[in-house]
């Protein structure tokens, strides 16, 4: 299959860091993040997804194509920045808080993170489920939103993992919440705390990622879940919803943590802000992420 061919773009879906198609098929919305000048989450991106999904949840997952009402059976969020996903926070606006000590502006976008992945989470609380699309590296709060949806399909090669706690902080935006919902708290604790990359075939042994695909086969791995999901979805999605209910993880929960976040943020040293200046640099260059993902440690940093 075609899975391009397959869709038609919606004429009413006017955002600059969002592009937005419809498979009518299969019912699938898709939705590809193209932030501009790096790719964060910057307070649009994070404003025209609040949006989009708000109006999805209006619509209570109808849609119309045509003059034609659709139902959405599934979301699907990936990227249009080649080779990247997401890598995480706005570090930029992260920095320039923390040197005026302005921790209301900190809660203010940890909140508006929540305000969009916790509904994310639930499906919405309607009949669809949500899928996140990693074809490229999803880093901090990148790799966040990833696991933050029902299904995580990532291509294999595609990197992964957490360089908060390189300039000494850490992910406070759902990462210990969700991941230790699905693979337990003690190998939680070293994947946060290590500042490591790992592979999508090693998060995917690890019991992370849901859905391995090959390079270059990410959609196509997409519809051949939704094949597979659609053929007892009714089931499947209960299946979803008890997840939900045996291991819940609550808006106050995340806000929680996100208070916590703060305060940590808060006691940054200027070396640790300069650390954070490095991250920047490669989040703009791309290039360097491994670099320092990989040769800096946590000891590294305290000597």
């Amino acid at each position: 299959m075609n899975a391009i061919a397959e869709v038609r773009y919606l004429p009413h879906a006017q955002f600059e860091q969002l592009e937005i198609r419809l498979d009518t098929e299969y019912g699938v919305m898709w939705h590809f993040m193209k932030p501009k000048l790096r790719p964060v989450f910057n307070l649009q991106l994070l404003a025209e997804l609040r949006a989009f999904h708000g109006s999805i949840e209006q619509q209570a997952g109808m849609t119309w194509e045509n003059g034609q009402e659709s139902r959405i059976n599934y979301l699907v969020l990936g990227s249009k920045v080649p080779g990247v996903y997401n890598l995480g926070g706005d570090l930029t606006l992260f920095r320039d808080a923390i040197t005026k000590k302005d921790r209301e502006r900190l809660m203010e976008y940890g909140r508006k993170c929540i305000d969009n992945m916790y509904p994310w989470s639930r499906n919405f609380d309607l009949p669809l489920t949500t899928v996140a699309l990693v074809e490229g590296d999803a880093l901090g709060g990148g790799f966040e939103c990833a696991l933050s949806a029902s299904v995580l399909v990532a291509e294999e090669s595609t990197r992964m993992g957490f360089p908060e706690v390189l300039f000494n902080l850490f992910p406070g935006m759902g990462a210990y919440s969700f991941l230790a919902r699905k693979i337990g708290r003690r190998a939680t604790e070293e994947l946060i705390s290590g500042g490591n990359l790992y592979t999508a075939r090693q998060l995917y042994d690890m019991g992370v990622v849901d859905v391995l695909a090959p390079d270059g086969a990410g959609e196509a791995a997409v519809y051949s879940f939704i094949r597979k999901h659609s053929k007892a979805a009714n089931g499947r999605r209960a299946i979803e919803m008890v997840r939900r209910e045996i291991e819940p993880v609550t808006r106050e929960e995340l806000m929680r943590v996100v208070e916590i976040w703060a305060d940590t943020a808060l006691r940054l040293t200027e070396r640790d802000l300069r650390m954070m200046d490095r991250i920047v640099r490669a989040q703009s260059k791309g290039t360097e992420l491994e670099v320092i993902a990989t040769n800096i440690t946590p000891l590294q940093l305290a000597s």
